[in-house]
């Protein structure tokens, strides 16, 4: 069962000891695809609440695999005061070409007209390779809130592609894999939204200010260690329940067992990947 209560002390903990203060309610690290509509508007509307005054944007995820449930979050994102709503392909039946995909992104982004709409593009998961590239072209006359793309993809040929038609920065992409992160910012990339900044979040504001300066060599450093310690857990086997157990054991706060399918992290997995995590000596003793 979802657990609201813990909710403010996750929004203060990730403000205050990770510099985390955008958030992306509902993703595949929240499960939101495993969760009912209706524990879906409560952990939105809990978000909303506690992040108040603390939190810049709250972007929820309303995708689902039937139109009316995904326009139904829309609506509820709207009305709570979301800042911005984001939506996957369908993926059991999917859409096969560019048309398809907007055809439905459209009449989710309609019941929203005031809310800055996101495509969660994250193929590895849905199985829709639709390259974002060619989403774009006239896209702004189809969904005229559209804002950018949560970009979960290592195909930095097509991010690039993206980048470089979107000229007038109009649009942004938030990247989505979390051990390319440098990568895809050297290409342009606006942000990003991952699994690992519930926990590393400090360390990746870091590796951001250290690229914006630039100080390549420090950025190098912080992507670097973020990667060894994501080679070391992906050997072990590492996906969302793994990463409940990471974020419960480094910040104290209980996140709570997966939903089946998914089976809860071992606790032979949760003692190497801490102390992993410990071993890790970040840049200027961070």
């Amino acid at each position: 069962k979802i657990n609201l209560p813990v909710i403010r002390q996750y929004v203060d903990y990730l403000v205050n000891e990770q510099n985390v203060k955008n958030i992306f309610v509902n993703g595949t690290t929240g499960e939101g695809l495993s969760l009912s509509i209706q524990e879906r508007k409560q952990l939105a509307e809990e978000w909303m609440c506690q992040g108040k005054d603390k939190l810049d944007h709250v972007i929820i995820h309303v995708g689902a695999l039937n139109l009316p449930e995904c326009q139904e979050l829309a609506r509820h994102a709207a009305a709570i005061g979301a800042d911005g709503i984001a939506v996957i392909a369908p993926f059991f039946f999917k859409p096969t070409n560019k048309d398809e995909l907007i055809a439905f992104m459209q009449k989710v982004a309609f019941e929203a007209p005031e809310v800055p709409f996101y495509y969660y593009h994250i193929p590895p998961l849905t199985g829709v390779k639709i390259r974002v590239e060619e989403l774009l072209d006239g896209i702004k006359a189809q969904i005229p809130t559209f804002q950018g793309v949560k970009f979960s993809d290592t195909d930095l040929l097509d991010l690039a592609q993206c980048i470089h038609k979107n000229e007038t920065g109009e649009f942004e992409f938030l990247y989505g894999v979390d051990e390319q992160l440098l990568g895809a910012l050297a290409l342009g990339a606006n942000g990003a939204v991952g699994s690992t900044y519930n926990y590393l979040g400090r360390q990746t504001n870091l590796m951001l200010r250290a690229f914006a300066k630039p100080d390549l060599a420090l950025a190098q450093q912080y992507q670097f260690l973020t990667g060894e310690f994501l080679n070391f857990v992906i050997k072990l086997g590492f996906g969302v329940a793994q990463t409940k157990a990471v974020m419960t054991s480094v910040s104290g706060i209980p996140m709570g067992p997966p939903r089946l399918p998914l089976v809860a992290a071992s606790s032979e997995f949760i003692i190497k990947a801490k102390a992993k995590l410990d071993s890790i000596v970040w840049p200027n003793g961070d």
